[in-house]
């Protein structure tokens, strides 16, 4: 198949993809028509269907693999396929792991490395309550492993929110190793923790979309109870441990803009704040560059507030 990161103006479409959206629409002369977002694990692309009546457009609807037929057109800046044909696909015509996109490193040898740093807490208490969930709770280890760190942004793929979960842990590890009144024990379990209410915030793929809860909650304060939970059922955890690991997790995102209830008050929950930033940021960037064919300046990016450049070693 022909991946949509490798379509430029132009091209003709004839492959199967995973319809991840579908709206019905009317243009403003009152014409209706269908907008689709198509999904390999490459990405996504726009899709327009002027002519809905057109007999060559088969039944689907979101979710399903479809056959399209249709051309790359380029509008706003942006590629575009405008689709002739679709036909709804069956079971043993596609390959599910073509169309959604995963993380670049084995997921497996990820969360062993995962479970490395758990084994290297040395808090009792931390330790339990980390493999209450990272070891003992066999539901919520499956979701971790699948779950991605963001609808967009960063790490919106299977496998990304252990990806970033592992990365911002090492950082914070360098941290412990660079300031040695950081709390090894709590910066790390806060790490590990920081964003466990994705799992719940998050529909896994191929929805990745806001579950009701994610709406009306979102991960922080999801997350924070999901660890309330989990403290409340090992005896005598201490409570300033508790206020101050929920706290790290409350304060993650560092500013109340950011949607974080607390600011950080103590040293750890400082560090986690930089470590989280830093590694959505870098591959927030990364992200950026891989999907760009610009060499030079690429443009305004709201996200960095900046005309971001892309360089090259030479």
């Amino acid at each position: 198949m022909k991946y949509i990161k490798d379509y430029k103006d132009g091209d003709r479409v004839f492959d199967i993809y995973l319809c991840k959206h579908k709206l019905s629409a009317v243009t403003k002369n009152g014409k209706p028509y269908e907008s689709l977002i198509l999904q390999d694990k490459t990405g996504t692309i726009d899709a327009k269907i002027w002519d809905p009546n057109n007999a060559g457009i088969g039944e689907f609807d979101a979710l399903d693999y479809i056959e399209v037929y249709g051309d790359i057109t380029s509008f706003q800046g942006a590629l575009q396929v405008n689709v002739k044909r679709i036909r709804k696909c069956q079971e043993g015509e596609y390959t599910p792991g073509d169309y959604l996109p995963v993380s670049k490193f084995d997921i497996e040898e990820m969360y062993k490395e995962l479970l490395g740093y758990i084994e290297g807490v040395g808090n009792k208490y931390l330790k339990q309550l980390l493999q209450a969930f990272f070891v003992e709770d066999k539901d919520f280890v499956k979701a971790f492993k699948q779950s991605s760190a963001a609808k967009t942004v960063h790490h919106g793929f299977v496998g990304g929110l252990l990806q970033h979960t592992l990365s911002v842990a090492k950082l914070c590890e360098y941290y412990c190793n660079a300031y040695p009144l950081l709390n090894k024990d709590l910066l790390i379990s806060a790490a590990i923790c920081h964003d466990i209410g994705k799992t719940r915030e998050l529909s896994l793929f191929p929805q990745n979309d806001y579950t009701d809860e994610g709406q009306f909650l979102g991960h922080i304060v999801i997350g924070t109870e999901m660890v309330a939970g989990k403290i409340n059922k090992i005896e005598g955890f201490p409570t300033i441990l508790a206020s101050e690991l929920k706290h790290c997790i409350l304060s993650h995102h560092g500013e109340y803009e950011f949607g974080s209830p607390k600011k950080p008050a103590i040293m750890e929950a400082v560090a986690l704040n930089f470590a989280d930033n830093t590694d959505a940021k870098m591959q927030t960037f990364t992200e950026i560059l891989e999907n760009s064919t610009e060499t030079g300046w690429m443009g305004f990016n709201r996200l960095f507030d900046s005309n971001l450049r892309g360089t090259k070693l030479e």
